[in-house]
């Protein structure tokens, strides 16, 4: 890119930097006082020094390699329109030279859902409630507000990590951004996520549970959904043009991923001594955080040790790849 199209990026380099190193000292000044005098204590300090140590590796992935992964957020704005038209058109392809066409697309999330009503509600009423492990919720509005955000989780990233391979006549073109690939196909499969949701909330409304303003947070944690999904995509559609076997370690890792993440069970049924390990995953906090939106009365930042650990994982992991994107880019056409 030229120095014009990274602008203002380069050219506000020392204010972007000094802007993030300080909120970075003010989030951790703020974990440091922040106390919660339910919790035990020895776990609050742990917890605090993970989020600090946490905090200064991304100051130091930040300013170290600021020019380099800068590179990727300024493509990425730069192609905004070029983006959306792009996400759209991959949408319509998918279900080109069907009869339905897109209504397939909208038809999945409602079978879903009603063949989960019809299981666990009509069928298998009694366990459904044990199932949930003591929610007082019906499992079916459990179950469904958790496999919202997975299967989001799921297709965006398996449509983001097979993106260069599936356009690899765009790879080839010296002139095309390809960074903006991972970033339309994930578009895409958020547009089925979308009315999935909606699907979700009138089966809210179904049994009772009205929206609120605890509701607008779902479109906090769908971007947290998104942000995740891309910037672990950077990553994996870089590795997996060297590697196509991580396809097959990527599926293999979801379908462990949907027992290991409190989708089917609630983590609420899990010692104190080992929910640390479940909320180590960051899908955790998303699968939770719609759970809350939708039938709970909680707010984001009332959880605030999991979303400091999630943005601090998550920005992290965004830089990683745009830097690991960047530095395999020129060997992208040679492999394809």
């Amino acid at each position: 890119m030229t120095a014009e199209e990274l602008a203002p990026g380069l050219r506000y380099k020392k204010w972007i930097i000094l802007a993030f190193v300080a909120a970075a000292v003010l989030l951790a000044i703020t974990v440091l006082a922040h106390t919660n005098p339910y919790a035990d204590a020895d776990t609050e300090r742990l917890k605090k020094i993970c989020a600090c140590l946490l905090i200064a590796l991304s100051i130091f992935v930040f300013t170290g390699f600021y020019d380099r992964w800068m590179i990727l957020p300024a493509e990425l704005f730069h192609s905004r329109r070029l983006i959306a038209r792009l996400a759209v058109n991959d949408f319509k392809k998918r279900y080109a030279g069907s009869y339905m066409g897109v209504v397939w697309a909208l038809l999945q999330p409602v079978v879903t859902v009603l063949m989960y009503w019809f299981v666990f509600d009509r069928i298998f009423q009694a366990r459904s409630e044990m199932a949930a492990g003591g929610v007082d919720v019906p499992y079916v509005l459990f179950l469904t507000s958790g496999l919202v955000p997975w299967l989001y989780f799921q297709e965006a990233l398996m449509n983001g990590t097979t993106a260069l391979l599936e356009y690899n006549y765009l790879v080839k073109k010296v002139l095309f951004k390809i960074s903006i690939l991972p970033l339309i196909k994930i578009i895409a499969a958020t547009f089925i996520h979308l009315f999935f949701t909606a699907v979700c909330l009138i089966v809210a409304v179904c049994y009772g549970y009205y929206p609120t303003l605890y509701t607008l947070q779902v479109f906090y944690y769908g971007f947290c959904a998104f942000f995740l999904v891309l910037a672990i995509s950077y990553t994996t559609c870089a590795v997996v043009v060297f590697f196509r076997d991580l396809t097959q370690i990527i599926s293999i890792v979801l379908q462990l991923g949907t027992w290991a993440t409190p989708i089917l069970w609630n983590i609420g049924m899990l010692d104190d001594r080992f929910k640390w390990i479940i909320k180590l995953n960051p899908v955790t906090y998303i699968v939770e955080g719609y759970r809350i939106s939708i039938y709970g009365q909680e707010w984001f930042w009332q959880h605030f040790y999991s979303s400091t650990y999630f943005w601090i994982v998550s920005v992290s992991l965004f830089m990683f790849g745009a830097l690991v994107f960047k530095r395999s880019k020129i060997h992208f056409a040679d492999v394809l």
